[in-house]
């Protein structure tokens, strides 16, 4: 398969996604959006692979959340990031998913992390979530998987107050699975997909469905916030204000905040 903004590769029973825009920090476009679940799409067909890795080009950055650019002035889908399509391949696939975070993951970067069935991370990896502070949110995926893995109150603090977080500290709050040495990450992720690749995929599929039976609802919601309500809030003043703000590096201007 050929792509222009990932590389997918296949290493026996294997399947590698890398995000393929590092000098723009690995950020999802629409084009990146439909990629990955094209690609992954294309996956579901095949049975040469049986566990497939997600991990972000050169040594910097798994990724850093979306670009809101090259979508349609409208406040229906055609406005919007299509993330939730990476998303919901993601938890259609049968096979386990892992991601291979080398570097930071912020915004919709740490919902990809958190939307895989598994992570594992290199000791210098940053996970963050930004949204209110730059005038976006993730009220879907981001925020229920999230609290699924390290309970309410910390996932409301990921959110509310935004703090960057170690890999050791994902570690021990249950963010991620494994952290290792930024030097033998690429080949501690190649030992744990084929430990997982041994396993049967009759059984992996099952007991994946089974775990996301009960989230059946996740998929409805985030249709409703992310496809509906994030669009006309993206034009408020509230939002301009908190991107401009963030990128400036200063505190916002809170006379802008609900308008």
């Amino acid at each position: 398969m050929s792509f222009e903004t990932i590389i997918y590769e296949e290493d026996g029973p294997i399947g590698t996604i890398t995000l393929n825009r590092p000098d723009d920090g690995n950020m999802f476009t629409v084009a990146m959006c439909h990629e990955i679940r094209d690609c992954i799409n294309a996956i579901r067909r095949e049975t040469r692979t049986r566990v497939i890795v997600i991990t972000g080009a050169g040594d910097k950055f798994f990724c850093i959340g979306g670009r809101k650019e090259g979508m349609e002035d409208t406040i229906l889908y055609a406005g919007v990031l299509p993330t939730l399509e990476m998303y919901e391949s993601i938890d259609r696939l049968q096979k386990p998913v892992i991601a291979s975070v080398n570097g930071f993951a912020v915004g919709g970067g740490n919902v990809l992390q958190v939307v895989c069935d598994m992570t594992i991370a290199k000791e210098s990896a940053v996970f963050r979530q930004v949204g209110p502070m730059m005038g976006s949110f993730d009220a879907g995926y981001g925020t229920w998987y999230l609290e699924d893995l390290i309970g309410k109150k910390r996932a409301k603090e990921m959110w509310f107050r935004n703090p960057k977080i170690s890999a050791q500290e994902a570690l021990d709050i249950g963010l991620i699975n494994k952290v290792v040495p930024d030097d033998k990450l690429k080949e501690e992720t190649r030992k744990f997909a084929l430990e997982v690749a041994d396993r049967g995929p009759f059984a992996l599929a099952s007991i994946k469905a089974a775990f996301n039976a009960r989230h059946g609802g996740v998929s409805g919601l985030a249709r409703v916030a992310h496809d509906l309500l994030l669009r006309p809030y993206l034009d408020t003043d509230e939002s301009h204000e908190l991107s401009a703000s963030f990128a400036g590096k200063r505190k916002p201007d809170t006379d802008k905040f609900g308008h």
